[in-house]
């Protein structure tokens, strides 16, 4: 079987790879747009679960990305400058610079037997052809969440979009933060919202963010880069430290929300933020790209050569395999940013501990009962400061019966 991939990102390599090891024979090309060097981003994160399954379908690639991450126990939630730490449970994960992940793919890839060739354009099915990836049994769009694949066949696939409020942009910090946090400032009127991480001994991913009032408010349209990098390092100067944001391709933007009614259109087919976008709010798109990878891995390979199964058949068993378990994090990614998308009238309503609890259930993953087993740490906190706000407004119910001042 020929099969051509779109994009050499995490999702694409990864599929290759779990390929080439099952079926050596079968013939691989992956293009990619940029130069095998160049990345942009900073850090991305490998949730425990993700890492787990990377081990059973391939372990020399799990132990060579294990080996580069950085690993953390406690994640510190900061809202009214109150800060929580919060202990997850077992090793809870860790982070992984994005040039060291790609890195990791491109050399188990080629040295499986993968070609792939870099500085490649795809925009439409002409440009495939001129590539020679046209003839291939299966053609994979690994292409991003701005996949020009799927914007050549959005008809087929059934592509629609919508852009949330929220602005965000990406950065780095020139130090290893000791340990992943979530900062909710309230500055000046606005809400401003910290998102970091370390992925290395010396450096931290640092996602910016704030709701569309802030950003009226601010004139942050109006802003150059610069300015609005300025304005993000003054509010959180406290967790900087003196460390300057370092700016990489860190374009301000809404998240695109792209879904896909079908994920294969003939023998085209889409896979990670190409076929659907994961908010970043719950840490899991590359996790939920190279599932997909394994899944259709497994979907292409598992009857081998048999000539009778057509890929056709292999895509639509791919779709039917991954699709219920995808949805359930993609339906958690769109609770969580839609809580995201409200988050100034959180940080006024909630208490600190009423918003780590409005926080952790904010998907619908986590009832009460499953924070309470998971997190039984947190829960006594939570259930500490319930009590003692109750009994301080039964306090003040009492003292305005009796006309005391409280």
């Amino acid at each position: 079987m020929k099969i051509s991939i779109v994009g050499a990102g995490p999702s694409g390599l990864y599929l290759s790879i779990l390929i080439k090891h099952r079926c050596p024979h079968w013939d691989i090309k992956i293009v990619e747009q940029n130069a095998a060097d160049s990345t942009f981003g900073f850090g991305v994160v490998l949730a425990e679960a993700g890492l787990s399954r990377l081990r059973a379908a391939d372990a020399p690639t799990h132990d060579a990305l294990v080996e580069k991450m950085i690993f953390t126990t406690h994640q510190i939630i900061t809202t009214r400058e109150t800060p929580i730490s919060i202990r997850r449970p077992n090793a809870g994960g860790g982070a992984i610079a994005r040039i060291d992940l790609l890195q990791i793919l491109q050399k188990e890839a080629t040295d499986a037997g993968v070609q792939i060739e870099f500085g490649v354009r795809v925009q439409d099915m002409a440009d495939l052809d001129a590539a020679g990836l046209s003839d291939a049994d299966v053609i994979v769009g690994a292409d991003g969440i701005n996949s020009s694949l799927r914007t050549a066949c959005e008809s087929q696939f059934g592509t629609t979009r919508e852009s949330l409020t929220n602005h965000f942009a990406w950065f780095g910090v020139g130090k290893a933060f000791p340990t992943a946090a979530l900062v909710f400032r309230e500055h000046r009127g606005g809400a401003f919202i910290a998102h970091y991480y370390p992925y290395s001994e010396s450096n931290s991913t640092f996602v910016a963010e704030c709701d569309d009032a802030t950003w009226q408010t601010f004139g942050m349209a109006a802003m150059t880069a610069e300015q609005r990098q300025q304005l993000f390092e003054e509010v959180f100067a406290p967790e900087l430290d003196g460390h300057a944001l370092i700016s990489n391709n860190s374009t301000w933007r809404q998240f695109p929300v792209i879904r896909n009614a079908r994920w294969a259109a003939g023998k085209v087919v889409l896979i990670g933020d190409a076929e659907t976008s994961a908010h970043f709010s719950i840490g899991s798109g590359t996790r939920i790209a190279m599932d997909d990878a394994i899944a259709l891995a497994d979907a292409l390979v598992n009857d081998g050569d048999d000539a009778a199964v057509t890929a056709v058949e292999r895509l639509a068993r791919f779709a039917a395999s991954r699709g219920p378990e995808k949805l359930k994090l993609i339906a958690a990614s769109e609770k969580s940013y839609r809580w995201y998308e409200s988050i100034g009238e959180w940080m006024k309503r909630y208490t600190p501990y009423e918003f780590i609890y409005a926080f952790m259930t904010r998907t619908g993953r986590i009832d009460e009962g499953r924070l309470a087993a998971a997190y039984p740490e947190l829960m006594q906190q939570i259930k500490l400061a319930q009590a003692q706000r109750a009994h301080a407004a039964s306090a003040d119910v009492e003292a305005g019966s009796t006309g005391q001042i409280a």
